[in-house]
């Protein structure tokens, strides 16, 4: 893996971040740095795609087109950052279980996806609405602690990304779905997108990493790097 390009600064921040050469292997440290977060609390997105923009591949799930360089970078994220966001959705399609990093799930009926149900308390929240039908059995599960209720009938992002940040999770990383994205894009919540260009093409009417809302966000690159014709962007959202 090598940098293609690093700026030295964060955005409007004016947090200096360190600016590598453009020739020779990134090392673990070397990440490490690249990807450390300007300031705090501060919200990530991580997502792959093919060429073409599908971010799913023939099963329906991120894991058929991610390669090594992506997950690379995936699993420095997950070091990196104090708690993962995931979509109810997300959390099933892609068969999320209970990690080292607690893992707070998204969802508008309150359903606690199958395979985080066993969880230790305090290893999974739930962010949902006051109307969710699933509600108490997710404090029931859970715990009443480990629930967000934030809204009636949506979830309150920016509400969430507070909450989160009160609980000490200073570094957030979401990954999922687009739908989510595209609410935390919209709640103006998400600082950071960091994208994966996976050197392939698909076809079909596969999902993108945005669905659902028309938006007009930009972006500003912080960060290229490439392996083997995979690139890795990552973005500041103004």
């Amino acid at each position: 893996m090598r940098v293609l390009m690093s700026a030295g600064q964060g955005l409007d921040t004016g947090a200096e971040r360190p600016t590598r050469p453009t020739s020779g292997s990134v090392t673990d440290d070397d990440l490490l740095a690249l990807y450390a977060a300007p300031s705090a609390p501060w919200l990530r997105v991580n997502f792959v795609s093919t060429v073409d923009g599908a971010a799913t591949g023939s099963d329906g799930r991120s894991g058929s087109i991610n390669n090594d360089a992506d997950g690379r970078v995936f699993h420095l994220l997950r070091k990196l950052c104090d708690a993962v966001i995931v979509g109810a959705g997300t959390a099933r399609a892609e068969n999320y279980r209970p990690s080292d990093k607690p893992v707070v799930v998204v969802s508008l009926s309150g359903q606690v996806p199958d395979l985080l149900r066993e969880a230790e308390p305090g290893r999974v929240l739930m962010a949902t609405v006051s109307t969710a039908p699933g509600l108490a059995d997710a404090r029931s599960l859970l715990g009443e602690d480990n629930v967000l209720v934030l809204g009636e009938e949506r979830v309150d992002l920016a509400a969430l990304k507070d909450s989160l940040a009160g609980r000490g999770f200073r570094d957030m990383l979401c990954e999922g779905g687009p739908h989510l994205f595209d609410g935390l894009l919209a709640s103006g919540v998400a600082d950071e997108l960091c994208a994966t260009q996976i050197p392939r093409l698909v076809g079909g009417t596969h999902t993108r990493i945005t669905a659902g809302l028309t938006l007009d966000v930009p972006l500003e690159l912080a960060l290229l790097l490439e392996e083997d014709g995979t690139l890795l962007g990552r973005w500041f959202i103004r």
